[in-house]
């Protein structure tokens, strides 16, 4: 999932090396921490695949940019200014290319990824580059797999056992059961977004 989180880092914006270190920690959280010994060659790696290329930082916009009213917009903005002048560290910029573009499509919507909980809050940090029915898709697989796990969750618990065994396997239950409720409430605003999208270019 290397490869999903430097793409979609990059999504946004080109950035170096540190900082899309520092951008996947911050996006992610500490269970998707990277390390500079396995960044520097899947960037070599995604270079040579024509995924990704360098430009020079001294190139990139450094204009200021006004607030849009979108959180993300201003979020984008502050990063760029906090970017600075390059130096020594920070020579190389690495910038999506459509072959990447295309690539984080695939990974966010790759059937035979794993569909754990780590992976899941990766592809979902970056799912708002796809459409609403990438969207869909990729949280409807999540639900699915939440519903058998219930399921399994419910047939295995022990009708006997001290309470300390009776307790982790309902917390498990309960977890499942509140990350299945999310997951419905995710759906039901995409669909909703949908609706309203809809209705707009219908009126227009």
């Amino acid at each position: 999932m290397l490869d999903l989180a430097i793409l979609g880092s990059l999504k946004e914006q080109p950035l170096h090396g540190y900082e899309l270190k520092k951008r996947v920690g911050e996006t992610v959280g500490s269970t998707w921490a990277i390390s500079f010994g396995s960044l520097y060659p899947a960037l070599k790696r995604l270079e040579r695949d024509g995924a990704i290329v360098v430009v020079d930082p001294a190139h990139l916009s450094t204009t200021p940019i006004p607030p849009t009213g979108s959180l993300a917009g201003d979020l984008a903005a502050a990063r760029m200014r906090r970017a600075g002048k390059p130096t020594r560290r920070t020579r190389k910029a690495y910038e999506l290319t459509a072959r990447g573009d295309a690539r984080l499509t695939e990974l966010l919507l790759d059937p035979d990824s794993p569909d754990d909980d780590r992976t899941f809050a990766l592809k979902l940090a970056f799912c708002g580059s796809l459409d609403t029915a990438a969207r869909l898709q990729l949280l409807q697989r999540r639900r699915s797999n939440l519903a058998d796990d219930l399921a399994r969750a419910r047939q295995q618990a022990p009708a006997r056992g001290d309470r300390y065994t009776r307790s982790l396997v309902e917390h498990r239950t309960e977890s499942i059961e509140r990350d299945l409720e999310w997951v419905d409430s995710l759906i039901a605003a995409e669909r909703g977004d949908h609706r309203s999208e809809n209705e707009g270019a219908a009126a227009s």
